[in-house]
């Protein structure tokens, strides 16, 4: 019997293009654009990614039905 050892580097990413943010919320991308309230950050040379962490709270937030932001509350008063 062979075996083979496998060695993976995984490089820990915190900030994510708007298509692996979509991704990551398990929506397609133009839902991911119209509903997601996640504001991307503004990295040097104007690169717009998504932090994870704020994509995690904006999650949460769905989750507990907390608004957190004006557009939210609208929405949840709509």
């Amino acid at each position: 019997m062979t075996t083979a050892t496998l060695n993976l580097r995984v490089s820990p990413r915190r900030m994510l293009s708007e298509r692996e943010a979509a991704e990551y919320v398990a929506l397609p991308l133009a839902v991911f654009r119209s509903d997601c309230t996640v504001a991307a950050v503004l990295m040097p040379r104007g690169k717009r990614l998504f932090d994870m962490q704020d994509l995690d709270q904006w999650i949460d937030n769905l989750k507990g039905g907390v608004a957190n932001t004006y557009e939210d509350i609208l929405r949840k008063l709509a």
